[in-house]
C-alpha cells in the first residue's frame, strides 16, 4: 500500500505531470499537494471538487434511473490534459487523485494508465 507522499511522487513521474493533488471530496479540501507552479491548493480543490460533484449530479440526471460511477474526468484545455480519478476505498473520508499534464509532453493513455495503477495500490 502506498503512503500518501509515496503516491504524489507516483503521480508526479508520470510523463508531462505539472501538479499534482489528493483532495478530499467531501470537505473540498487538499490533502496532499504537489507543484512546481505557485498553484493555491486550497481555492483549486476546492473548485475541482465542485466540477465533480457537477459532472456527477449532471451524468445522473441525464441517465435517470442508473447509476452513476465515474471511473475517472478528463479535461482537456489549450495549455492541458486535467485527470481526476475518485479512489474506490473510503479514508477520513472519499478521496480523489488529481493530476495536470503539460499537453505537449504527455501521454494521455499512459496518464491514465499509470493513475489508475497509483490508485489501485493507495486502496490495497
Amino acid at each position: 500500500m502506498l503512503g500518501i507522499d509515496t503516491c504524489l511522487a507516483e503521480v508526479m513521474s508520470i510523463p508531462g505531470a505539472l501538479d499534482a493533488m489528493l483532495l478530499d471530496h467531501t470537505s473540498g479540501m487538499a490533502v496532499a499537494f504537489s507543484s512546481a507552479s505557485g498553484v493555491d491548493a486550497d481555492r483549486s480543490a476546492a473548485a475541482l471538487t465542485e466540477a465533480l460533484r457537477a459532472t456527477t449530479d449532471g451524468l445522473a440526471r441525464a441517465c435517470p434511473g442508473e447509476v452513476v460511477r465515474i471511473d475517472d474526468m478528463l479535461v482537456t484545455t489549450d495549455k492541458g490534459h486535467h485527470l481526476l480519478r475518485p479512489l474506490e476505498a473510503v479514508f477520513e473520508g472519499p478521496l480523489v487523485i488529481y493530476v495536470r499534464l503539460d499537453l505537449e509532453r504527455s501521454n494521455l493513455a499512459l496518464a491514465r494508465h499509470r493513475l489508475r495503477s497509483v490508485s489501485s495500490q493507495l486502496t490495497t
